[in-house]
């Protein structure tokens, strides 16, 4: 007779999943905001709501997403501390487009087999992320699918909750005429087009992760592992010092498809790319892929990971205050008035070469 219960014998070790826990304490922990009344174990997470009242007219803001396929490149080169950034970059930075502080995060990973290190890995990557974007880790859950997934697979979700003053919402009703459309640099590919980029280098140009590309200065699998750069807490500061009017972040759809999510029908965004130069990771899925300039742009963020619309009077100080923060950030267009036969963003000329 075997020592193991009948639930490990079915292949959900529930003793691994005890180790897991035990392994991400210490990283869960250095989330912690002074609202958090609980910790790991409890069947769910609390937060302490009183000090909303400091606002006078408090609205919650939640984003819920996940990572995508970029996990297989974490699984393929067993690096798993990183994709956690990418997981909390989708969600915070969808909060504050709204002008919304995230103030915790939950997170659920699906996994064929609990292998507690690895688990451990890809929490202390969301705590890392968290602690960046201000936000407390409050809870999760680790769910086992043996005979669901592969023993190595997993997959990662979560969800956030953020608060904003009603009368500071950003959005399209304060996007005006003449406005300036400032672009922030994104650390590359973040994680969206995954499954384009996987197919054509990995699939069609047979192209190996642990390949040096001198443009890179780095392997191809680390270029492609390189963690979403969040956004929030800087973008916070920048709201809080000037005048911003609305935000985009340049997710799945590329930058015409987001920024015009934040456009009245009345108005056109012009943006020229001749105002920045896209990383080379770009330029290689393009020519390796034989993709046009409108498909590419409608798949990947060229470079753009976030958009600020501000009057002009505030493009200086914006600026200067994103540097400030390490993050690069450029004038690229304006806002005009839209004609019929106009799409809602336009970019136009081409990106300068390396």
């Amino acid at each position: 007779m075997s020592d193991k219960s009948a639930y490990a014998q079915s292949g959900v070790d529930i003793a691994a999943g005890e180790e897991a826990v035990e392994l991400m304490k210490t990283h869960i922990a250095s989330t912690k905001r002074s609202e958090v009344l609980t910790g790991l174990g409890g069947f769910a997470g609390l937060f302490d709501a009183s000090g909303l009242a400091r606002y006078r007219h408090p609205v919650l803001a939640t984003s819920t997403d996940g990572v995508g396929t970029k996990v297989h490149i974490a699984r393929a080169m067993d690096i798993h501390d990183t994709i956690g950034f990418d997981l909390v970059g989708m969600l915070v930075d969808d909060l504050v487009v709204v002008g919304a502080e995230p103030l915790f995060v939950t997170d659920y990973i699906a996994c064929g087999s609990v292998v507690p290190d690895k688990i451990a890995d890809i929490v202390k990557g969301i705590s890392q992320a968290c602690v960046q974007a201000g936000a407390a880790l409050i809870g999760g859950e680790t769910a086992e699918h043996p005979g669901l997934m592969d023993p190595d697979e997993y997959d990662v979700a979560g969800a956030t909750t953020g608060v904003v003053e009603y009368d500071h919402i950003l959005g399209s009703h304060l996007v005006d005429l003449g406005d300036r459309v400032v672009c922030l640099r994104s650390s590359g590919l973040h994680s969206n087009g995954y499954s384009l980029v996987r197919h054509v280098l990995l699939t069609e140009a047979h192209m190996s992760l642990d390949t040096y590309v001198e443009d890179f200065g780095c392997t191809l699998g680390e270029e492609l592992l390189h963690p979403t750069r969040i956004y929030a807490k800087s973008c916070l500061e920048v709201i809080r010092a000037t005048e911003i009017h609305a935000m985009s972040h340049i997710t799945g759809g590329g930058l015409a498809n987001n920024l015009a999510r934040v456009l009245p029908e009345h108005l056109h965004a012009h943006i020229e790319r001749s105002t920045w130069t896209p990383q080379s990771i770009f330029s290689l899925v393009q020519s390796v892929g034989n993709i046009s300039q409108p498909d590419i742009e409608e798949t990947l963020n060229m470079g753009v990971g976030m958009v600020m619309i501000c009057p002009e009077s505030s493009v200086d100080e914006t600026i200067s205050l994103l540097d400030s923060q390490g993050i690069e950030a450029w004038d690229a267009g304006v806002v005009s008035l839209r004609e019929s036969t106009q799409d809602q963003v336009e970019l136009v000329g081409v990106h300068p070469t390396r």
